[in-house]
């Protein structure tokens, strides 16, 4: 797990060498202190001596009952043992068609106490016009939505679509998390009912969001497409298959917020400069182009120092003098004789559609499509309806994934091998450990029944198959494969010590109930607060916990019962003979 790339990697990284650091740790402890412990706190008990009175003994009583109907339910379960191996049969055909089924992802969406927000007016409103409606936004979130947001600010001119006059962006600061413990005041809830307030907004449109989980792989949660030109048909049937997707999306009800990351095209007044006449006025093309940039747009002159600090100074035509075509004679430039000649002596211009910003992609002319799953489906999910309606669109215009979407392919690709590759080092390591391949097989038959839990508990709290699940899911294996090792370390030393097979097992399993009962209830008890985490980063505890939890669950459950089956079915199945030993385990 430590050497895989990409972004999964540098999580999977931070788990693999916290638990390789801690199990090192814990072998070094278990191996040098452990033992010393044991000799300084442990004291004998004199013979005929109860183990203990009042509630201690009640509880050794009654759990030496437990432990004597347990082993009984061993015996029945190893004496139908066909049966038992049929049930193991279906609970692992069911571990892999949930584990099929279940929704995909990449990383839980955060309560990170922030809002990103966008106004996008139509091409050729102006600053004002825009700054109205970011106040209008402003206010609705001040004042309906007072008791989750704090403080909002509004830019005009900027937006994570581009630069314009008609782009608007908002940062809205919530509360504390303490103070929104409710799920309808998380940042997802707060951007829905903004968004359903102004959806019939005619003069811009008004999409608020939460940031992604990590703000370096994108500026919003959901998937991120880029739509390709690979045919090279132009921009406008480029332009003609984006608003053809966007319509089939906006009629998909499993998709939300699905829009450009763009500016749309913008109406342009073109300037024609005659040459020959600006030549004969003696005009300077280079001075017509500064005039222009100073005039229409902004130029920079110098700068100064004022107060400790230097400041631009920038010029720019009175905007009563650059709103019009005819505003063109207004203005003058110095030619070559010091005479100032008007713009229109040898200028002319006419009206025409241009782009704002022209993007691109991996060299191709592109487009960028945002876009967020409906409550109830996940990122994996949507991004397989976008391919899907994608395929529909003219031939020549194809789509990549880029951003939070990229990793999440990317993470997707990863998991067979990673699980592959974890399942075969435990079994090399067992091997190892017994000099057999059999007794390692009937360890790892345990696997599904932690995965079962897992893939049980994931479903039932809603969430999906992403980063977090899958390292929860390796933790499960490794936990599960260690309350088979406690049985069948006992078991095989058993057998070997001259016990029937069948009777090694069910004396085994006897034997090590409280420790695997004790370490289970342990780690389940320790895990269970990442389950119910709330605030912030609670979405990847929740994850890690949930998954944890469930596999922890099955995996003791289900796995004190058909382990000792395993090892007996398997080592009949290999025809294992037993290596005599002098000392039974607890002689």
């Amino acid at each position: 797990m430590a050497f895989f790339s990409g972004s999964t990697g540098v999580i999977y990284r931070q788990f693999s060498i916290t638990i390789i650091a801690a199990m090192i740790l814990s072998v070094l402890v278990a191996l040098i202190l452990t033992p010393a412990l044991c000799a300084t706190l442990l004291k004998p008990i004199e013979s005929g001596q109860t183990s203990g009175q009042g509630f201690f003994g009640r509880f050794n009583r009654g759990f030496d009952w437990t432990r004597h109907r347990y082993s009984l339910g061993v015996g029945r379960a190893i004496a139908r043992s066909g049966w038992t191996m049929l049930a193991f049969v279906g609970l692992t055909a069911l571990t892999g068609w949930l584990f099929a089924r279940m929704p995909t992802g990449f990383l839980p969406d955060e309560d990170q106490g922030q809002i990103f927000g966008q106004v996008s007016a139509p091409a050729g409103a102006t600053a004002e016009q825009t700054a109205a409606i970011g106040q209008q936004v402003v206010d609705y979130l001040l004042t309906a939505e007072k008791n989750c947001v704090d403080s909002v600010t509004a830019v005009t001119g900027f937006n994570f679509a581009g630069q314009a006059q008609s782009a608007g962006f908002l940062s809205v600061k919530l509360k504390d998390w303490d103070a929104r413990p409710k799920a309808a005041q998380s940042p997802g809830a707060v951007a829905a009912r903004a968004m359903r307030h102004f959806a019939g907004n005619r003069d811009a449109k008004i999409i608020l969001f939460a940031p992604p989980a990590v703000m370096e792989l994108g500026n919003a949660t959901g998937f991120d497409l880029v739509l390709k030109d690979t045919g090279q048909l132009g921009r406008p049937a480029l332009l003609d298959a984006r608003n053809q997707l966007l319509a089939m999306a906006a009629a998909e009800p499993r998709l939300i917020a699905v829009r450009p990351n763009g500016l749309d095209d913008a109406p342009q007044y073109r300037l024609h400069i005659d040459r020959e006449k600006a030549r004969a006025l003696g005009v300077a093309i280079s001075d017509v182009n500064t005039t222009i940039q100073g005039a229409f747009a902004s130029a920079y002159v110098n700068q100064f120092t004022r107060s400790g600090r230097v400041k631009q100074v920038y010029v720019q035509g009175e905007p009563d003098a650059r709103m019009l075509p005819t505003d063109l004679a207004k203005w003058y430039v110095r030619n070559a004789s010091g005479s100032m000649v008007p713009f229109d002596a040898f200028l002319s211009g006419d009206w025409t559609v241009g782009a704002q910003k022209v993007e691109g992609y991996n060299g191709l002319t592109s487009c960028e499509i945002l876009g967020a799953p409906a409550p109830g489906v996940s990122t994996g999910q949507a991004m397989a309806i976008m391919q899907d309606l994608v395929a529909k669109l003219p031939h020549g215009i194809t789509s990549e994934w880029t951003g939070l979407s990229y990793e999440e392919e990317k993470a997707g690709a990863q998991t067979g091998p990673l699980y592959a590759i974890s399942l075969m080092l435990i079994l090399l390591c067992l091997a190892a450990l017994y000099e057999s391949w059999p007794i390692p097989v009937a360890v790892l038959l345990v696997v599904p029944l932690g995965v079962i839990g897992a893939i049980a508990g994931t479903l039932l709290r809603g969430l999906d198959n992403g980063v977090y699940f899958q390292v929860g899911l390796l933790t499960t294996v490794g936990l599960a494969v260690k309350n088979a090792i406690l049985i069948v370390e006992f078991a095989k030393a058993f057998y070997d010590a001259g016990l029937p097979l069948a009777q090694a097992a069910i004396k085994a399993a006897g034997e090590r109930l409280r420790p695997i009962l004790m370490t289970s209830i342990a780690f389940i008890l320790g895990t269970l607060p990442l389950a119910v985490a709330t605030g912030a980063g609670a979405g990847s505890r929740i994850a890690i916990g949930m998954a944890v939890v469930g596999g922890m669950v099955s995996a003791t459950v289900l796995a004190v019962f058909f382990v000792p089956v395993f090892f007996v079915v398997v080592l009949r199945l290999f025809r294992v003979k037993p290596r005599p030993r002098e000392m039974t385990p607890g002689q």
